[in-house]
């Protein structure tokens, strides 16, 4: 396919807009009825040998081994993928994938960081027609176990820093058959490497062709009500994305030589498709750098060694940027726009971006895993008002809904439920994998329904006010109370758990456990250190509670349930 055929309806950026209003009533989807992403962020691109989709880079850790990148390349060592070597790569992966008896509509979890075999896994999934299933690193045996057990994965490429997990939950997912190693592993026998999987393949494979509408990816959620739902995605999910991209990541501004880099793990829907993935589709080069745990000064060299132009970052992130002394011996100027979500951004960090990186102008943009990119900044054609996320973007119809009926009754400047219309909005999920009463719940009247509470003022800009249910987000992390509840619970010391989210100054919040002793032990730190840790074993790393409150009972309705807003109350938070 030629690059020519590029869906111009996604290039509005190319024209002139008097204004906001102007651009989002002139602005019309455009979903063609075979589509696969696939083709449109790697395939075409490809006839270009010298254009650039990724830099990778990657730290070599406590120094104990000495991970390599998905072709072998020692840690340390920085390397540069072109979009044709990026289809060559996932022609002969998806080749290998196939042999191994991957089919058309298989899942195939990912579970590997920021680097280029991360983009590689799904791409050549999508060339296959299979579904892409992207797990963080961070997750322990039991998140892992569970979540490749409910969408019945078939093949799975683990990262070595994640691989003893994997095979510790492999145990019991007898339809994983197939594994695919990245980096300095050393494979059992029923696993590759992914550089000796690859290594004989054909360079050449035929993309499946897949309509709009089917299955490209399933994303989990944090399990804020149960456990963890599937998010089913559509391969016209990645057209949904790229209005909020042109105003709020790019602010109607692309460039050539434009580089795009978040240091959030690529495991989430706002690293892949606030950034990666749009990036790609526009033929821009992204950084892939897995240098571990977040450090702001990296974060500024990351910005100057590549040129970053487009930087997306939680709230969190940004304000331990600001922390760094002397500054002026970076040079980041190259940096025009950076791009931020998961919490609400002060005009402190809007007033240091503009005075550390010379003009840097920065937006807030809203999601969600089951309808990512509603509502941005966009300072290009709209002013930035200090406590609103933005407007709506480009082709999205949202509105504040009765929490109770999913009616738009609610007027401006009133608290209702943030909402957006279903039908037709390419950036919706299709539903949640074998959660039908879920999905049921979750779209009503024509609305999905966010279950976060806003306003919107009379300009449109909207407001964010508090989740509906108990979810807690730390660091731009979601995180479900009752996953967390019920690891604490499993360990020995603890009879009864409570979890709820508590204020904290660098993570915004964090989660606080209530818990009832079990008989026999005793409310010491080091209970206290041994339930933390029993947490940071079985679930992901940032879901452990800072906090543990020994209680002698928990709150409960008269059907059993916490009441976790009794907990709130007793932390002075309701």
């Amino acid at each position: 396919m030629s690059r020519g055929n590029r869906l111009d309806a996604y290039h509005f950026y190319e024209d002139d807009w008097d204004s906001y209003e102007q651009l989002r009533e002139a602005f019309e989807w455009a979903v063609p009825d075979q589509f696969n992403m696939a083709t449109y962020v790697c395939d075409r691109w490809a006839t270009d040998k010298r254009r650039v989709a990724l830099f990778g880079e990657h730290e070599a850790g406590d120094g104990s081994s000495t991970p390599t990148d998905a072709t072998g390349i020692p840690a340390g060592q920085r390397e540069t993928y072109t979009f044709w070597q990026f289809q060559t790569i996932t022609n002969r992966l998806a080749n290998y994938l196939r042999d191994q008896g991957v089919e058309r509509g298989d899942r195939v979890g990912v579970n590997a960081p920021q680097r280029p075999a991360t983009m590689f896994a799904h791409v050549a999934a999508w060339k296959l027609g299979a579904v892409s299933v992207p797990l963080s690193t961070l997750f322990g045996p039991d998140a892992v176990e569970y979540r490749l057990d409910d969408c019945d994965a078939v093949a799975a490429v683990v990262d070595a820093s994640n691989l003893d997990t994997v095979r510790e939950a492999r145990e019991s997912l007898p339809a994983l058959e197939t594994v695919v190693t990245v980096g300095d592993a050393e494979p059992q026998a029923d696993e590759v490497a992914f550089q000796d999987a690859v290594a004989d393949q054909s360079r050449t494979f035929e993309t499946v062709a897949t309509d709009a509408e089917d299955d490209a990816i399933i994303i989990y959620t944090s399990g804020t009500t149960g456990d963890p739902k599937g998010v089913r995605h559509a391969h016209r999910m990645l057209l949904g994305h790229l209005p909020l991209f042109v105003t709020t990541m790019l602010n109607m501004d692309l460039q050539d030589g434009d580089v795009f880099w978040t240091p959030a793990e690529w495991a989430w829907i706002a690293s892949l498709f606030d950034v990666v993935v749009p990036a790609l589709f526009y033929g821009q080069p992204v950084v892939a750098y897995n240098g571990g745990q977040f450090d702001p000064e990296t974060a500024f060299e990351i910005v100057e060694r590549y040129g970053v132009s487009n930087f997306f970052a939680p709230p969190t992130a940004l304000r331990m940027m600001m922390q760094v002394e002397d500054t002026d011996r970076f040079d980041v100027d190259t940096l025009r726009t950076i791009a931020s979500g998961g919490e609400s951004l002060g005009q402190n960090i809007v007033d240091w971006a503009a005075d550390t990186f010379g003009g840097t102008t920065v937006h807030e943009g809203y999601g969600q895993t089951e309808a990512n990119l509603l509502v941005g900044g966009c300072t290009a054609l709209t002013e930035f008002r200090e406590g609103f996320m933005g407007r709506p973007g480009p082709g999205h119809e949202v509105a504040i809904v009765d929490p109770d009926t999913a009616e738009p009754t609610v007027d401006r400047g009133e608290v209702g439920e943030i909402a957006v219309r279903y039908e037709d909005d390419p950036v919706c999920f299709v539903e949640y994998w074998n959660k039908p009463e879920k999905t049921a719940g979750k779209v009503k009247n024509g609305w999905l329904l966010t279950e976060d509470l806003g306003l919107m003022d009379e300009d449109g800009y909207v407001q964010f006010k508090s989740r509906k249910d108990d979810v807690i987000i730390s660091a731009g992390y979601r995180i479900g109370p009752e996953e967390v509840e019920d690891s604490v619970a499993g360990h020995p010391a603890a009879a009864d758990a409570a979890v709820i989210g508590v204020p904290d100054d660098e993570r915004g919040t964090v989660p606080k456990a209530f818990v009832v002793l079990a008989d026999g032990y005793d409310p010491t730190d080091d209970t206290r250190q041994a339930l933390r840790q029993h947490v940071r074993d079985r679930l992901a790393k940032y879901e452990y509670p800072r906090d543990i409150e020994f209680v002698d009972t928990l709150p409960k309705t008269a059907t059993g349930k916490v009441r976790r807003a009794s907990l709130r109350d007793r932390e002075g938070l309701e």
